[in-house]
């Protein structure tokens, strides 16, 4: 049995949750269907996980449980988009970015209230300002980047690169999750996981 796969019975043991919590997660849609991985073994038909997806998200569930319904934490593992739109006031007493870098970015994007697309891109504008990793000018192609592949493609793009090349900034946007390998002169700076930012921002929100 490969090494990146863990059963059920020692996922069980591992993490401490019941049988039953997890066929409730399952339900409520806080693990997906298609992580549920059936194989033939000598005993008959057991269930796997892959290791690197069930056990973070299992330690996220424990840690947001005590605090939040699982209707809550279901939407925060949602692919679909938050129905939350805020207010600059709003999303600077939540912590969620800090009041100037969020001025900096409704110089570009102007709005009373940010819906969950705008409010993402805000988000991922104010990882890299706050980080150094990128000059002002250059987070705003980033954004740009983003929207642009977004109305391309009907939908969120899966994987934002961030590169620099003797000096100079590149952003790729993905449609589909993937290695890229840029040439031996290109630095990667960042690779975002849109889907792993979207979870990170709906956490802040709960």
């Amino acid at each position: 049995m490969s090494e990146d796969l863990i059963s059920k019975k020692q996922l069980l043991e591992l993490t401490g949750i019941s049988y039953g919590q997890l066929y409730r997660w399952k339900r409520k849609g806080l693990i997906p269907e298609d992580w549920f991985i059936r194989k033939a073994t000598y005993t008959g038909q057991e269930t796997f996980f892959a290791r690197s997806q069930i056990l973070p998200r299992i330690s996220k569930i424990l840690n947001m449980k005590e605090g939040a319904s699982l209707d809550d934490i279901a939407d925060v593992f949602s692919p679909e988009p938050d129905d939350a739109a805020l207010t600059p006031d709003e999303i600077a007493e939540k912590g969620i970015i800090a009041a100037d870098v969020l001025a900096l970015y409704l110089q570009d994007q102007p709005a009373e209230r940010l819906a969950f697309d705008d409010l993402l891109a805000a988000y991922l504008f104010s990882s890299v300002l706050t980080s150094g990793e990128l000059l002002l000018s250059e987070a705003r192609v980033m954004v740009d980047v983003y929207f642009t592949s977004a109305i391309k493609q009907g939908s969120q793009p899966q994987t934002l690169l961030l590169l620099r090349k003797l000096g100079v900034f590149v952003c790729i946007a993905l449609a589909e999750a993937g290695g890229v390998t840029p040439d031996r002169d290109a630095k990667l700076i960042r690779s975002f996981d849109i889907s792993e930012t979207t979870e990170e921002l709906k956490l802040k929100l709960v």
